[in-house]
């Protein structure tokens, strides 16, 4: 029987977009279906494997999408989500398999399923852009998403406080208004599509939430001030409005925890 973080690992390194995502599935099927034997015998990569496309830039370096409802810029838009779910994906495994051990059973399938939902959300993100006559791969896409996760890798409580608490929140926040304007274009399909994705992470945030509220439990913390403190600590950007508040409270966030330091 395979081990857990062989599978995740083995997950990790496969770098084909339509390979990781059905390796990523089959994991959160296999877990659930207990063909993974709990031990946490491999360690995971310090970088995932990525195809040789798209072409990873710095955040300075990045492309302008274009104006309006260019078809350019339309491709843009869509090929910037991709590049989100695609890496996070990613993110989600290295959670599991990081951290599992530790945290045990309940974090390993909390993770591995998120890992799962965001193998389907690239998929119908890949499909919209073929759709468009486009391709993931075919622009640049921002460098710095896993850079997150590898400043954190040797802490949970600020890996969760960062990943699921700050950039996947942030998606709570944008997406209702980038959903607003694909409806108002005429692409009723896009803003179904960004209407699964955001129902869905609301429900990661929380998940990220309720294991970072747990690591503060066990450090005997308050965990808004813990929160803060690893924020302050470990993430480079600045937390600002607009929020989406009600959003974020259903995943448990509430504003205890972000508006003391929010600009």
């Amino acid at each position: 029987m395979t081990t857990i973080a062989r599978a995740i690992r083995a997950a990790l390194l496969t770098p084909e977009p339509r390979a990781k995502c059905f390796a990523a599935r089959r994991l959160a099927r296999d877990w659930r279906g207990g063909a993974l034997a709990w031990d946490f015998d491999a360690a995971m990569p310090d970088r995932p494997a990525w195809p040789a496309q798209p072409e990873l830039l710095p955040p300075a370096r990045m492309p302008k999408r274009g104006k309006g409802g260019s078809d350019r810029a339309r491709i843009a838009l869509w090929h910037s989500l991709a590049h989100i779910e695609f890496v996070a994906i990613d993110l989600a495994l290295d959670m599991a398999g990081r951290f599992g051990a530790a945290m045990g059973a309940q974090f390993v399938g909390d993770f591995l399923a998120v890992a799962a939902d965001e193998a389907m959300h690239f998929a119908l993100l890949a499909r919209k852009l073929e759709s468009l006559g486009s391709y993931y791969g075919a622009l640049p896409a921002h460098a710095g998403l896993w850079e997150a996760a590898h400043a954190t890798r040797h802490d949970v409580a600020a890996r969760l406080a960062v990943v699921p608490m700050v950039l996947e929140a942030r998606g709570l926040d944008v997406t209702p208004a980038t959903r607003e304007r694909v409806l108002a274009a005429g692409d009723a399909q896009g803003a179904k599509i960004l209407s699964r994705i955001l129902d869905d992470e609301i429900r990661h945030v929380g998940i990220g939430t309720k294991h970072f509220v747990r690591c503060a439990e066990m450090a005997q913390e308050p965990p808004e001030s813990l929160w803060r403190e690893l924020v302050r600590r470990h993430f480079r950007g600045a937390i600002k409005p607009p929020f989406n508040d009600s959003a974020r409270l259903a995943a448990g966030l509430s504003r205890g925890f972000y508006a003391e330091i929010a600009l």
